[in-house]
């Protein structure tokens, strides 16, 4: 059988999908297509303990930041379709607040909207910001809890951890809830990279320029 690096991760597709590719309901998130320096990021977040997943330190410990490089490269270079949307369980009023949230933000609270880093299209920017459509509720809801409890760390300045902290529970179930229900525009790769700065710093997208 050939050493391809298809071959070599078949034990990420245990969870994360046939190709990374996921499904619309479940925990695990898909990893098909994802930006490629975002993927490199978590996967030195969960070797380095940044984010906490034992299944995933284990399988990363005693890998290289070099293979770590082009694992990312693998999966971001897979481009398949998308499963269909999740259809919403919550009120019309829920779904309201969360896409108040995730298109305007709260300036008075210092929240911005989450179409100011993840693109107007929410399919994420650049090489280091990923999407957000396409992932289930109860997946957005345990990671941006885990933010919020300090379960998972970014590089500092670790601006996702600063956004949900200022988000009360409530606020991040009814963006989740909106996100999860919303279809994939036609094209689901990330828009460009652009000058413009973003409306907080963040140590992630500062890294963002490495090459795998």
């Amino acid at each position: 059988m050939p050493d391809t690096m298809a071959q070599r991760m078949q034990a990420c597709t245990l969870c994360h999908g046939a190709q990374g590719r996921a499904t619309s309901s479940g925990y695990f998130p898909r990893i098909a297509g994802k930006p490629v320096d975002y993927l490199y990021n978590q996967l030195l977040h969960f070797r380095d303990g940044r984010r906490q997943n034992e299944g995933m330190a284990r399988l990363l410990d005693n890998l290289s930041e070099a293979y770590l490089r082009d694992i990312a490269a693998h999966f971001a270079g897979l481009d398949l379709p998308y499963p269909p949307p999740q259809p919403p369980a919550v009120s019309p009023e829920v779904l309201a607040r969360g896409e108040a949230l995730v298109r305007q933000g709260d300036a008075e609270r210092g929240i911005p909207a989450c179409m100011a880093c993840h693109g107007s299209a929410l399919t994420g920017l650049g090489r280091a910001i990923p999407g957000l459509l396409g992932l289930p509720r109860d997946y957005l809801i345990g990671q941006m809890g885990a933010w919020r409890t300090g379960l998972r760390r970014a590089s500092q300045p670790d601006c996702m951890g600063e956004i949900t902290r200022r988000m009360s529970a409530e606020e991040v179930s009814a963006a989740a809830s909106w996100l999860a229900a919303q279809p994939l525009p036609a094209n689901t790769r990330a828009a460009p990279a652009t000058d413009q700065a973003l409306p907080m710093a963040c140590g992630s997208h500062a890294q963002q320029g490495s090459r795998p």
